[in-house]
């Protein structure tokens, strides 16, 4: 993954907006980091903390996959 300081706001609103689109009921478990709503996941990354990284960290990997052709 890229620094912290490489997440630029693009990315950050992209991440975002794919969160945007999950159900509301809808739960997602980061590792050892627990579950957490749709709406603490959007907190999180907006944030910039550890599991707002993880998230984008996350996202940008599955885009990637999606673009290689690995998915």
């Amino acid at each position: 993954m890229t620094g912290a300081s490489d997440i630029t706001e693009d990315v950050r609103k992209l991440v975002i907006f794919r969160l945007e689109s999950l159900p509301p009921d809808k739960n997602i478990s980061i590792g050892s980091y627990g579950d957490f709503s749709k709406d603490e996941l959007i907190t999180h990354v907006k944030k910039g903390d550890d599991i707002g990284k993880k998230i984008i960290e996350v996202e940008m990997t599955f885009l990637r996959a999606l673009k290689e052709g690995i998915l």
